[in-house]
Parts: C-alpha cells; sequence; structure tokens
C-alpha cells in the first residue's frame, strides 16, 4: 500500500510540474487555430510569417516538451536535483521514439531509482563527493537509463507504431464499423500520443483523395475524453478529488478546441480505468461517424470546424453518445476519491482545549 502511494506521489508532482506547460501550449494552439483558420506550422525561419502560425507553432513545441517536463518532475520527486538531468533526457527520448506522456513517465520513474541506487552502492573519495550529484551520478544514470530506453523499450514501441499503421491501412476498405471502433479507439487511447499520432496522419493523408470520414473520427474521438471526463463528473463529483476537479474545468475548455491533452492529468492518476473508458466511448463514437457517413474536410478546430462538416448532426450525435458512454463507464469504474478527506484532515483547526497553563 505504501509502494502504490509513493507511486501516486511521484505521478502527482509530475501532473503538477506540467500542467502549466499543457494550459499555456493548448491555449496558444486554439487562439492561433480559431483567429487564424488553421494557420501551417512554421517550418522555414528565413520566409514571412504571421502571429496565427507563430502562435501555434509555439503550441506545438510546447506539446512536445511534455514528455520530457514529466519525466524530470517525477525523477525530482524520487531522487531530488540528481534525477532532474537524466529524466529531461528520458523525456526527451520517450518523445523522438514516440512513446508520448506514457513513456516519459516510465523514463522518469526509472531514472529516479536509477540515481537513488546509485547514490547508495557508488561510493568516491572524499576529494570526489562534491561531484556526485552534479556529474557523476547524473551521467552515470543517463548512460544505464538511456541505454534502456534506446536498446530495450524503443525498439519494442517502434514495432507496435508500425504494426498499427499498417493494420489501419488494410482495414480502411473493410466494415465501417470495425474501421470506426479502432480508429476512435486509436484516436483516443494516448491523448495526443504516438498512438493518436498514428491515426491523424493515416486521416490526413486521406484528406488528399477526399475521404473525409476518417478525419471526422479524428476530431470526434480527440473531443470525447474531455467531454466525457466533465460529464462524469457532473453525474458524480465524488469520483474526483479538488485538484481532480479543477484540471477537468480546464480540460473542457480545452476540449472544445480539440485539445486532448488537457485529460493527461486526470488519466496519469488512473490511467487504466481513464483509458478504457475514453477509448471505447471514443470506439463507439467512431462506429457513428462511419454509419452516419459524417466527414470532416477540415483537419482541426474542434467544435468552431462542425458547420463546415458533412452532417454536422450526425457529428453532434456521435459525439454526445461517445461522451456519456465514457462518462457512465467512469462514473461505474472509478471509486471516490479519498484525497479531498486527507487534505481536510491536514486542514483541520488544532484543538487547544486540552492544554491547560499552570
Amino acid at each position: 500500500m505504501l509502494k502504490k502511494l509513493e507511486l501516486k506521489r511521484h505521478a502527482l508532482t509530475g501532473i503538477s510540474y506540467m500542467l502549466p506547460l499543457v494550459v499555456a501550449s493548448g491555449l496558444l494552439i486554439a487562439i492561433g487555430n480559431i483567429a487564424g483558420g488553421n494557420p501551417a506550422l512554421i517550418s522555414d525561419y528565413k520566409s514571412y510569417y504571421n502571429f496565427w502560425e507563430a502562435s501555434v507553432t509555439l503550441g506545438v513545441y510546447g506539446m512536445s516538451l511534455i514528455p520530457a517536463v514529466m519525466s524530470a518532475a517525477i525523477a525530482y520527486s524520487i531522487a531530488d536535483r540528481p534525477g532532474i538531468a537524466p529524466g529531461l533526457l528520458m523525456g526527451m527520448i520517450a518523445n523522438a521514439m514516440g512513446a508520448g506522456f506514457l513513456g516519459g513517465m516510465l523514463g522518469g520513474y526509472l531514472s529516479g531509482w536509477c540515481v537513488n541506487v546509485l547514490k547508495k552502492n557508488i561510493k568516491v573519495p572524499i576529494w570526489a563527493q562534491g561531484l556526485m550529484p552534479m556529474m557523476i551520478i547524473p551521467l552515470l544514470a543517463s548512460v544505464i537509463v538511456g541505454f534502456i530506453m534506446f536498446f530495450i523499450i524503443g525498439r519494442p514501441i517502434a514495432a507496435a507504431s508500425f504494426a498499427l499503421k499498417d493494420m489501419l491501412v488494410n482495414m480502411q476498405g473493410g466494415s465501417k464499423v470495425i474501421f470506426g471502433a479502432i480508429m476512435g479507439a486509436m484516436a483516443a487511447f494516448d491523448f495526443g500520443g504516438p498512438v493518436n499520432k498514428v491515426a491523424s496522419l493515416f486521416a490526413d493523408g486521406l484528406l488528399i483523395d477526399k475521404i473525409y470520414g476518417p478525419e471526422a473520427i479524428k476530431v470526434c474521438a480527440s473531443m470525447i475524453p474531455p467531454f466525457g471526463v466533465t460529464l462524469s463528473w457532473l453525474i458524480k463529483r465524488s469520483r474526483y478529488s479538488k485538484n481532480e476537479a479543477d484540471n477537468i474545468k480546464i480540460a473542457f475548455p480545452m476540449g472544445i478546441c480539440m485539445i486532448t491533452e488537457g485529460v493527461i492529468p486526470i488519466a496519469a492518476i488512473d490511467p487504466l480505468r481513464v483509458i478504457f473508458s475514453c477509448s471505447f466511448g471514443a470506439a463507439i463514437g467512431g462506429i457513428l461517424i462511419m454509419l452516419l457517413n459524417v466527414g470532416s474536410p477540415v483537419p482541426s478546430g474542434g467544435m468552431f470546424i462542425v458547420p463546415a462538416m458533412q452532417n454536422p448532426l450526425g457529428f453532434l450525435i456521435a459525439l454526445g453518445t461517445g461522451s456519456l458512454v465514457t462518462a457512465l463507464l467512469l462514473v461505474f469504474l472509478k471509486k471516490d476519491a479519498v484525497e479531498d478527506a486527507a487534505e481536510v484532515d491536514e486542514e483541520e483547526e488544532m484543538d487547544l482545549s486540552g492544554i491547560s497553563i499552570k
């Protein structure tokens, strides 16, 4: 039980450091997309670019830092300052190899644990003790955990990503129901991570051939997690702590703009239940998108691009149904939060009635 609480405490530390980055980056993307009409990212810094392109580009850069910030914060929580450097590096590796925020969390835990093991087992002369937290331990931990990420964890993740992409390509011409379910579940599975990126790139590529159904699934499935989590909180607020409720209030407006990353702080606390519920609800939404022949010629923009869709009413039906399914699953699967009760105990006033002065 103690070990489980420690894991959760480290994850909460990572979330607290990561959340401002998610909010700032998400709002930059939303402002740029809404006001600038979905501008392109800046790729050539010598050519002209406008304010909205700069806003979206800055937001995308910020989102790419999420695994590194999460990893460094978790490693810092476990091992203090010597864990920051290896934690940052593991997060960068996770982002580069497509492991997303889940890879960043794993890299943070591995970095922190490795640093603690090195602290206990490495003995150096007195003159070198000052170099331990600044150079020796961060370097050794970065090498050890970096090799694990590169040579043990990286290849399976890359192989899984290629397999998922091949599966999508092969199933595109098959059953609408199966395709919609798989596409929807993938788009919501890791809240903007590598699995979502595979589905997104596949849908974007089909726009060239004027096939708009997969793009509509991507938009719908990206919005279902924040909408579903928010609806579950409205149905049964006891399922969430005060900190989670505060995060939900941020995730919902981000979801309106099709920014799924706002759900990451909630998913990081209870990943199995939240990921399953969001993926299942998004799968239902994807099925309805295909059955109702909904299409989106615009790749992003959330609720603001619904009028431009083919069968916008069908999109709203799919979005509402998928969000409701996600909400009901969360209500039934999650347990009541206990964090608020603990916080209340800590904040109780001190009882001084038993103290007497002689």
